[in-house]
């Protein structure tokens, strides 16, 4: 017998995608609490460093562009 024969196919999780989720276990009682603390360290920390982070890059590159063909404008007469 092939190994996907001796198989279930009542436990196929993708001809019966709702069958097999009572037979899954619980997640352990920590999870939520690190999912928590994940979220809060993104969003509080992470994303204001890199979003100042991407708007001073861009900050510097038109200032480094603006220091090597001068300032925007009408060509001077």
């Amino acid at each position: 017998m092939s190994r996907h024969q001796s198989r279930d196919p009542s436990q196929d999780p993708v001809r019966f995608p709702f069958r097999t989720a009572a037979d899954q276990p619980l997640p352990d009682p920590g999870a939520k609490r690190r999912e928590i603390a994940m979220f809060l360290i993104l969003a509080v920390v992470i994303w204001p460093i890199l979003s100042v982070a991407v708007v001073g890059g861009y900050g510097f590159l038109v200032w480094m562009s603006q220091l090597i063909m001068g300032p925007p404008g009408p060509p001077p007469v």
